[in-house]
């Protein structure tokens, strides 16, 4: 059996399929590699939910044949992944990251795992999440069926989000990509946090059917992955169609970098207060130096004013009226009180009381910030600004224990989930030996181009290669 040198874990896509096409080693040896190193350092992160070694190493055999036949699939042909674990997998547990789902089981896979499976992609494991994906505003990094997620960069730290499991399994090596889910910033924050490049597709765009559902509207599947390139070639197929998900644009997408437009021609907003002393000090450099790099691509740089909304209280309240709806029975049967966060548990339940007058003027309002942004977007292509205001938090400290957001940052993730809006995130430097990044907002269905400028910006900078400081 071929060794797999370290570095193959944190290979992107594009450097591990071409090893495997030239025979390097075989995906069974690759998959076998990843698996172990899943199972071994997963748990460090409290990244692991459930390994599926047995299903992946068969799949793993199944490529290898064809790729021994030459028979390719594309470029996500023998490449390891994970998927957060609201995602259904036929026949193995899907606790949504919740005690009272421990047991439950789905006879189907989901949409997405359907479509990379039929590509040749490895699916090695499920990853974890926080319960419920976070439904009821949860209040510490511990409300988890597996606990806290644990950042590879410093485990005194948060992973981020409810995608946490997927940001650590990435960041840590553990797997190529993952499929994370984002109601309102639950890719976005794990892929700053950890160092990683992750990209919220437009809303519809990619099916959710057999996923767990929090908010109808909201919810949407992306990856997280190391590089844009690595994004752009994810999304590529799991993109599409689907008539089981109501929620579907009845859109596709295909990767096409060498059709996007040129930098001189694409005009960038900006807020000045997020690159100057909006976020938290120690980050404030390498904001400011990635906002010369993204100058020195040769876009137009524009000043903008974000649209003024309540764009937090907003999201909430859809949310609250939505996952009221989709939770009820579990609410009302008092199995909520299972739950790990208190405070968790007081947000579900006080669901079932939200007056429907306050979900329906919340939609209203929506559309209002729909137009607004569509404004917005007559006069720039997308807007540049931090992910995070800084690095990852202590995974002690309360989530409410975090500094206020600077005027953008109150708006640019809620703002942009409200209207369905893409957003890339892109490493961007360190502060306190932490990871950073910065988002790129664009309009509906602008991903090609986010992910363009983003591959440009990663080809001048390197921060989406560093690797954490890791005992293997």
């Amino acid at each position: 059996m071929a060794e797999i040198p370290p570095d193959i874990f944190f290979n992107s896509i594009s450097e591990l399929n071409a090893k495997l096409r030239a025979k390097e080693f075989s995906c069974h040896e690759l998959t076998q590699a990843f698996c172990d190193r899943m199972e071994r350092i997963g748990p460090r992160y409290n990244a692991l939910a459930l390994s599926l070694r047995k299903d992946a190493i068969t799949k793993a055999k199944d490529v290898d044949r064809e790729l021994k036949r030459d028979r390719t699939r594309g470029a996500l042909q023998g490449i390891p992944y994970g998927v957060k674990d609201l995602l259904a997998v036929k026949k193995q547990p899907t606790t949504w990251g919740a005690k009272p789902f421990a047991t439950q089981v789905f006879d189907y896979d989901a949409h997405v795992i359907e479509r990379l499976d039929k590509v040749g992609a490895i699916l090695i494991a499920k990853l974890s999440m926080v319960e419920l994906a976070g439904g009821g505003d949860y209040r510490t990094a511990a409300a988890s069926l597996t606990g806290p997620g644990l950042n590879p960069w410093d485990r005194t730290r948060w992973s981020g989000g409810s995608s946490s499991g997927p940001g650590a399994a990435v960041a840590a090596g553990l797997v190529t990509f993952a499929i994370g889910s984002e109601t309102s910033g639950s890719i976005l924050t794990p892929s700053a946090f950890c160092g990683l490049t992750g990209l919220r597709p437009t809303y519809g765009l990619v099916s959710r059917q057999g996923a767990m559902a929090l908010s109808w509207t909201l919810d949407k599947l992306g990856p997280l992955c190391r590089s844009a390139e690595d994004c752009g070639l994810v999304l590529h197929e799991i993109a599409g169609v689907d008539l089981q998900d109501p929620g579907s644009a009845g859109r596709s997408f295909n990767y096409n970098p060498k059709y996007a437009r040129k930098p001189a021609d694409i005009t960038i907003g900006y807020m000045p207060v997020d690159f100057e002393d909006g976020a938290e000090p120690s980050a404030q450099p390498a904001f400011r130096a990635a906002f010369e790099v993204i100058k020195s691509l040769g876009v137009t740089l524009k000043e903008i004013q974000l649209p003024e909304f309540p764009y937090g209280a907003l999201v909430g309240t859809i949310i609250a009226g939505e996952a009221g709806s989709i939770f009820e029975e579990f609410i009302r049967s008092g199995k909520v009180d299972q739950l790990a966060d208190p405070h968790q548990i007081a947000g579900l339940k006080a669901m079932l009381d939200l007056p429907s007058t306050e979900y329906l003027r919340a939609m209203r309002v929506r559309s209002l910030v729909k137009a607004a942004f569509h404004d917005l977007f007559l006069n720039c292509d997308m807007v540049l600004a931090p992910t995070r205001l800084g690095p990852a938090n202590k995974v002690a400290e309360p989530l409410d224990a975090l500094g206020p957001p600077t005027k953008s940052r109150g708006g640019l993730i809620p703002g942009g989930n409200l209207a369905g809006l893409p957003a890339i995130s892109l490493p961007c430097g360190f502060a306190d030996g932490l990871p950073l990044g910065i988002s790129l907002l664009g309009r509906p269905f602008y991903e090609n181009q986010l992910i363009a400028i983003g591959d440009l910006f990663q080809k001048q900078t390197d921060w989406h290669r560093r690797r954490p400081p890791m005992e293997e």
